[in-house]
């Protein structure tokens, strides 16, 4: 990403928009450390001072982690993608399920009006690679492949400004689910969401919604307290019949 040398005023800029470019092109994902100050430096051929304030900024707006002696990393894709981090991050699990079931539950709904065959080509993939992640052990393979999945089937509404919400609250999800499965892959923390993909396969809205509103709230037990009982209390019969089991996304 070599840069021209304009007026010294712009080139601030200029660098900072660099640095974004890496960000929400998926060059540099969330959850990655960026090239060292030096190597930024050396790539752009501007001075050390620029590259420090280009970076301070995009962490002020959110979008980078500054960590004292491991490095900078990448915490969202968006100013207000890192707006929603901060503002959510200590908010009741309650409230954020709650959240959950309402965008997911609306936009599951139009995907299984409006889903194209593209849309479930790439459904059918996504979920496939959850069930890998889930059998690879790994907790942020699984966190990132079923946040992906929920992602896409929101994108299969074909609302756009669903689907650009839903995404700036990706690291909100993210870390909802983290705290929600804890530290290893157990039985008891999966779910499976093969009812949901046949739902927006078929059309069946009604199911598709049920199906996205009830996940939330099928969580560790405590995790969201009262909020979503009578979901759940929908949703069990449901779940006792598909043989699954609570939590996992």
């Amino acid at each position: 990403m070599p840069l021209s040398h304009p007026r010294r005023s712009a080139l601030s800029e200029q660098v900072i928009a660099a640095l974004r470019n890496e960000i929400t092109s998926g060059e540099w994902p969330v959850g990655s450390r960026i090239p060292t100050e030096p190597e930024l430096v050396e790539q752009l051929g501007v001075a050390r001072n620029t590259v420090r304030e280009a970076v301070r900024a995009l962490a002020h707006n959110g979008l980078l982690d500054i960590r004292q002696g491991s490095g900078t990393y990448v915490l969202a894709t968006s100013e207000l993608a890192g707006v929603m981090h901060r503002r959510f991050a200590d908010a009741d699990p309650r409230h954020i399920a709650e959240l959950r079931s309402t965008l997911e539950s609306s936009a599951a709904r139009l995907a299984a009006e409006r889903r194209t065959e593209r849309d479930l080509k790439q459904l059918d993939a996504l979920l496939v690679r959850r069930e890998e992640a889930w059998e690879s052990g790994d907790t942020e393979a699984f966190v990132t492949a079923d946040t992906t999945f929920h992602l896409a089937v929101v994108a299969a509404s074909h609302n756009e400004v669903m689907t650009a919400m839903y995404a700036d609250l990706g690291e909100v999800v993210r870390d909802w689910l983290r705290e929600d499965i804890g530290e290893e892959l157990t039985p008891e923390t999966h779910m499976d969401h093969t009812r949901l993909m046949d739902a927006i396969r078929a059309g069946d809205t009604q199911t598709a919604a049920s199906e996205a509103a009830g996940y939330p709230f099928l969580c560790r037990p405590g995790r969201s307290e009262t909020a979503g009982q009578s979901e759940q209390a929908g949703h069990a019969g449901q779940q006792e019949q598909a043989g699954d089991v609570t939590s996992g996304g």
